[in-house]
């Protein structure tokens, strides 16, 4: 199977295959490669002509085959695009139509949000004449990376805590990281190296009032400086809520039971091991010793109660500042 980069690269030198099915949890990846066709395989006078786009939702697979079955017009190639196609009802029964589409027919498949089965003969079929190409969720530890490579392909670098002040903030929507990014990209020079200075000027993350900060805050055992990044995101709820938190938090704890857990200490190792840059390594180390193996599945207990008081489970009328406050305490003592 084709990777995302070699996709991309045949479509820019408009070495195309006759059909791709583009399907899987992670949208990005398809409008990517779904896009690029649309805007380079044909030129720009062929595309009134040679280009057709299609929703799920509005066709069948009969229509799809129409479509696909017709020659371009004073060109040398037809493009359909089926934009949303896991909205096309028996997608699966298209398999017979597919001999029957000229040579001259590009045709993409966009099955998003979720994967089309393999096993059907439809996609073993395509897998053998186009390409097929599935697109994955990245894990959490995946995005500063993807963050970082994405940048270094637009000419920037960034630095480690930007990098995890952006993840930590923007999730794992990569639509949204690449948007976000691109603010960066055109506010600033090329070759620069992004700071947080950078990132909170651009994209309105506080560089002293975030989830990373709190992190390290607790992880010192900083009760001040813990306190007062709740009362922050108490006071700005609607950029910083309580639930989102709780769940980083989880998984910061998660990382220092497994470092416990981890015999090979080393920096290198314990950086795979925790999904982290190397830069943060000593950080969780020194994490790591105020809070012993036991400490941290009791501060994951607490993270469980919160989530659910998130959620309003037993919290009442308290506000989520105040509940802010209770769990900060109660992991910190």
């Amino acid at each position: 199977m084709k990777t995302y980069d070699q996709i991309l690269a045949e479509i820019h030198k408009r070495q195309l295959a006759p059909v791709y099915f583009l399907t899987g949890d992670e949208p990005y990846y398809i409008d990517m490669i779904s896009d690029t066709i649309e805007n380079e395989a044909l030129d720009e006078a062929d595309r009134a002509f040679n280009q057709i786009v299609l929703y799920g939702r509005d066709v069948d697979v009969e229509t799809i085959a129409n479509h696909a079955r017709s020659f371009p017009m004073m060109g040398d190639r037809m493009v359909v695009i089926v934009k949303e196609a896991q909205d096309v009802k028996n997608l699966e029964n298209f398999e017979p139509y597919l001999d029957t589409i000229p040579e001259t027919t590009v045709l993409v498949f966009a099955y998003k949000y979720k994967k089309f089965d393999k096993r059907k003969t439809l996609a073993k079929k395509i897998d053998k004449k186009g390409v097929w190409f599935e697109s994955k969720k990245l894990y959490d530890s995946n995005i500063p990376g993807w963050i970082q490579n994405y940048l270094k392909g637009e000419g920037y670098s960034i630095t480690p805590k930007a990098t995890q002040m952006l993840a930590d903030f923007l999730g794992t929507d990569l639509h949204k990281i690449a948007n976000e990014l691109k603010k960066l990209t055109i506010a600033l020079p090329k070759n620069k190296s992004i700071d947080d200075a950078d990132v909170e000027r651009n994209i309105g993350i506080s560089k002293d009032y975030n989830v990373f900060e709190l992190q390290n805050a607790i992880g010192s055992r900083d009760v001040l400086k813990a306190n007062r990044i709740v009362n922050y995101f108490g006071d700005n709820g609607k950029d910083n809520p309580l639930l989102v938190t709780a769940i980083t938090l989880y998984g910061y704890f998660t990382k220092l039971i497994k470092l416990h857990c981890t015999q090979d200490k080393s920096q290198g190792n314990l950086a795979t091991v925790l999904g982290v840059n190397p830069y943060f390594v000593r950080d969780y180390q020194a994490a790591a010793r105020n809070y012993p193996p036991q400490a941290c599945i009791r501060c994951i207990s607490v993270l469980r109660e919160f989530d659910m008081k998130s959620k309003g489970y037993e919290s009442g009328d308290v506000s989520e500042k105040d509940l802010y406050r209770e769990m900060i305490f109660k992991l910190m003592h």
